[in-house]
Formats: structure tokens, sequence, C-alpha cells
């Protein structure tokens, strides 16, 4: 047994905290390690069991497995005598629609008269996001648009003065910061919204376009061509009233040498194709070339669920803040009958908020009111929380942060806690002092240019405005160093994530968990009983809209 003694950061986060904080001995202790509160809750390890259990079948949406979870988180929170929104399965209904291409054909090219192709799955791959039984794109004229982006706050606009109606425009993946890796063009290194797939399907779909082809290429997308046109073809949306008819028609990818085939139709190369999206002068480039491609579709529907409760302010009951955690994962393998527990992804964040919610419920009341949104299909595209964020159980201009879990590692105490979203907002400003105080250190991601913040439910809430915290802890391990950290973390990324091997285990150390759990909590704390409303940086992609909230709530 460690000797146990109180060291001068344990002395800090003791004045730091209210005595409605410190529940237990061991609050605020350092071991002879010098690792501060290395147990949150008695409960934690026992959700995370349950939740990740074989007899919770992978926590599926539409499946045995999510009425298992339904039914579990919807009972600890009734036994705290958490508030319900809806209904006393704590339920807001999700509908999604499944979507199978049966058929992709290859994408027939025609320039000065004469035809070529792209294969599927080799040169190129597309589907479609509309909620029709097929797409028809015949003879849209392509145009090269540098890299999609319309970002006013960057000075920047690749759509000007083009009308793309009916065209198919074709642009780089990332955005210009990466590309140059000038710390003063977009965020430098860190990929924004502006480089995030996703962004640019919607910008052509405003921008109104029929088609949208991103030219994939591994160090800017962070993955390989094996990410984008492996795997199942099968894609999940929200249902919506209009079936999607909102997206473009066909969106898709191409290698970077179907790219430079297309570039050479116009007399240039990928690499002077580059050159020219990076240049202030840039203007959109007319192909001359026509794409001509089908898509058939079989849909279906399916109805999962976000479970949300919450403790009501006793002073500003509509200004909240919103912890959030998928509890959903990948299901049954149809073939092998193996079962996809992901006890790190995430039933360990699942587990985690409703242990932070218990704390919570012990009392005395916040003034604001705090939110635990379990939401679901995050691992079918953040479709829960992006369901959520348009349809609110709160008022999102009185949201006033957002705290998300989402993968914690269980290889033991780490003296870095990971921001991801480095210097995005001031949320990581509230909560330094609780990591210094367990003598531990702020870091950024290790990779931003990969684009992880835009990969997490807290997502969602960002894309209206909300400031939010996706961090964890790191590799640094306190123990046992970096290179271990890293080694391990390394080997769930290879071997267990997404993957049946992603099971809980007895034996894991989860001190590091209930380290990052505290800082969590306390973030949490301090917001709900202080008028504090974090912002993000000045010239970030989400400030003009925490900004429009700020005069909606005024």
């Amino acid at each position: 047994m460690r000797h146990i003694i109180l060291g001068a950061s344990a002395m800090a986060l003791a004045v730091a905290c209210s005595p409605a904080e410190q529940p237990s001995s061991s609050a605020a202790l350092v071991d002879a390690d010098g690792i501060v509160d290395y147990k949150f809750s008695d409960t934690f390890r026992q959700h995370l069991e349950v939740i990740s259990s074989d007899e919770f079948e992978g926590r599926a949406p539409g499946t045995k497995g999510e009425e298992l979870t339904i039914d579990y988180l919807a009972g600890k929170m009734q036994a705290l005598g958490i508030k319900s929104f809806t209904n006393d399965r704590y339920t807001q209904a999700v509908p999604l629609v499944r979507i199978e291409p049966t058929t992709v054909t290859d994408m027939t090219l025609k320039h000065n008269g004469e035809s070529s192709s792209f294969s599927y799955r080799t040169d190129m791959t597309g589907w479609t996001n509309r909620v029709v039984d097929g797409v028809n794109i015949v003879d849209s004229e392509m145009v090269f648009v540098g890299y999609g982006i319309v970002a006013p706050e960057f000075g920047w606009n690749d759509y000007k003065g083009l009308d793309v109606k009916g065209k198919t425009v074709v642009m780089f993946v990332n955005d210009p910061g990466y590309a140059t890796q000038d710390a003063e063009l977009f965020n430098g290194n860190a990929m924004t919204y502006y480089g995030r797939w996703t962004y640019k399907y919607e910008e052509a779909a405003r921008q109104g376009a029929t088609g949208a082809i991103i030219i994939h290429e591994t160090g800017p997308a962070g993955y390989g061509w094996g990410v984008v046109a492996g795997g199942s073809p099968v894609r999940f949306t929200m249902k919506t009233d209009n079936n999607n008819m909102h997206r473009v028609e066909l969106e898709g990818w191409i290698t970077g040498d179907a790219a430079n085939t297309l570039f050479q139709n116009v007399g240039m190369s990928l690499e002077e194709a580059h050159a020219l999206a990076l240049s202030p002068n840039f203007t959109p480039i007319d192909l001359n070339t026509t794409a001509t491609m089908s898509v058939e579709n079989e849909f279906s529907y399916i109805d999962t669920h976000n479970i949300v409760g919450y403790i009501e302010g006793s002073k500003y009951p509509e200004e909240h803040i919103i912890y959030m955690a998928h509890w959903d994962h990948l299901g049954v393998d149809a073939d092998t009958g193996e079962i996809f527990n992901g006890a790190q992804d995430n039933a360990n964040g699942t587990a985690a908020i409703l242990s932070i919610a218990e704390r919570f419920a012990a009392g005395p009341p916040p003034e604001r009111t705090v939110v635990f949104a379990f939401v679901g299909a995050e691992e079918r595209g953040l479709l829960g929380s992006a369901w959520y964020a348009e349809n609110p159980l709160l008022p999102l201009e009185k949201a006033v942060a957002g705290i998300n879990i989402d993968m914690m590692y269980a290889h033991g105490p780490t003296r870095d806690f990971v921001v991801v979203g480095w210097n995005n907002s001031d949320i990581q400003d509230y909560v330094a002092p609780y990591v210094e105080a367990q003598n531990r250190y702020l870091a950024p991601e290790s990779n931003p240019e990969a684009g992880i913040f835009y990969r997490s439910d807290h997502f969602s809430m960002a894309k209206k405005g909300v400031p939010v915290l996706y961090g964890k802890g790191g590799v640094d391990h306190f123990l046992l160093g970096r290179e271990y950290g890293q080694a391990v973390a390394s080997e769930f990324l290879a071997n267990r994530y997404h993957k049946v091997a992603d099971k809980y285990d007895p034996n894991w150390d989860l001190r590091g968990n209930h380290q990052d759990i505290w800082l969590f909590y306390r973030l949490g704390n301090e917001l709900a009983n202080s008028r504090s409303w974090p912002r993000w940086a000045e010239g970030n992609e989400f400030e003009a809209l925490r900004l429009k909230s700020e005069d909606q709530r005024n």
C-alpha cells in the first residue's frame, strides 16, 4: 500500500474546490508517486464493465443493445432523482435513414469529344446522401474550385464570381494553412473546419453544385485511400422533411493520380493546381471535361435515441452546461457473430458522465442547469449529437459550454492532459488550474492536421457556436514515461480501435480515467456556479456564431 501525503498542489486544489466537491477523504490527496485524485467514483468501474459487457451486444442503434443501454442509463438517472425532458426513459428519438448503394457506376469523362473513365473504388468513389432511389449525373461540367472554401474571417472565397448550378466542383482536401505550414494562414498546420471534407460537401451544396468531388492525398487527408474507398459503402443520415434534397446529388473522392489526369486536360499538373489554389488571386478553372455517373440505392428507416437527463439550475435554469458522450458502438459482426464491445470507445465516456451525474445529484443544486446527454449514432457520423443540435432540449444560445468525453485510454495516470483543438477557445484556460493542481500539464494534440476536433460529438455543438472542451489523458505516463504511454496508445489504435478486441479488462489501471473525470467535473461545476461565458478565440471559425448567440441571449 502506498503512503498518502498531502502536497502543495493538493492543498491548492482543496482551496479551489468547495466542500461540496470533497465528498471523500481521497479527494485532493497525493500519493507517494505524486498522483493526485486517482479515484473519483466508486461506481465508475462497475458502469464501465456493465455497459461494455457481451449482454449489451455492442450497443448498435436500433438493437437489443440499445434497449438495454436505455434501460440502464434511465434507471440510474431515475434513482438519482435526475429529471427528464421527455419521458420516463429519458429518450429523444433520432430518426435515421440507412442508405445502401446497390449499383455505383464508374465515372465516365468526356474531353474534346473523347471518352475515358475513372473506375469505382480504384480511381474514385461516390455516393448520394439524398434519400432517393438513385441519382444520375449526365455530362456535368467539371470545375476546379481550389480548396472549395468560403471563409470570410480569413478573407477567402474560392467560389467568387462563379455559378456552379448543374456543375460538378473538384477541390483539394484540408486547407491552405496545412498546405503552406504558414502559421498566419488559417490555423497553420492545424486543420480548420474549412479543411474538413464534410464542410466541403456542405459548401458545394450551398453554392448550388450538382456534384462535389474531393481530391484525396494521404498527408492532408490524414488517412490512406483504403479508408476512403474500402469497407462497406452503406451510409447513414438523419431523416429530414425534404429527404436531404438540400445536399448535392453526388458526393465523392478521386485519387491524386486521377486528379492529375483531369488537370492535364487543361494543360497543368497536380503540383501546378496546388500552387494556383494557394494564390490570393485564385479564380475557379473550367476543366473542359464533363462527368457522367449514376448511383442506385436501397434505403430503410431506423429510430435510435439520445438519452438525456438534467439537474435544474437553482438560479438560472435556462443557462446550462452540457456533458456529452456517445453510448453507441458497432454492434455484432453479421458474419462471425463477434461482439464489438467498445469498452474504451465509448463505454468509458458513458460511465464517466454517469459518475459525474452522481456527483452533481449529491447536491447542492447548481445555479445553472447541468445536462447529461448520452448521444446515439456517433459511429454512424455524429448523427445523435447533430440531431440534438438541431432539436435542442434547452435553447443553445443559453448553453454556457459543452464538455465531451470520448475514448479515454485505460493505461493508467498521465502527466499530460491533451486538449483537442488547442487554443480554439478560452475553455482550456478554465480547466488549466485544475490540471496544474493534479501535478499535470496541458498539451496540444500531436496531429492537429488530422482534424480530430471535427470527428467527435462536441463538433455538433461547435457548429452552433457553443464553446466545447474535448480533452483526455495523453501518453506521458506518470510512472512509466512517455515511451510506454505512446506504445500502449499505439497498440490500442492498431489492434483494438473499432475491433472486437476493445473489451473490458478487470486489470485495467483506471487512475488516469479518474484523473480526467475529476477535471471534467470541476470544470462543469465551476461554470455551473458562476456567471462566466467561455468564448471562442478571436478569428475562430465558430466565433461569429457565438457572438450571434450573445445578441440573442441579451
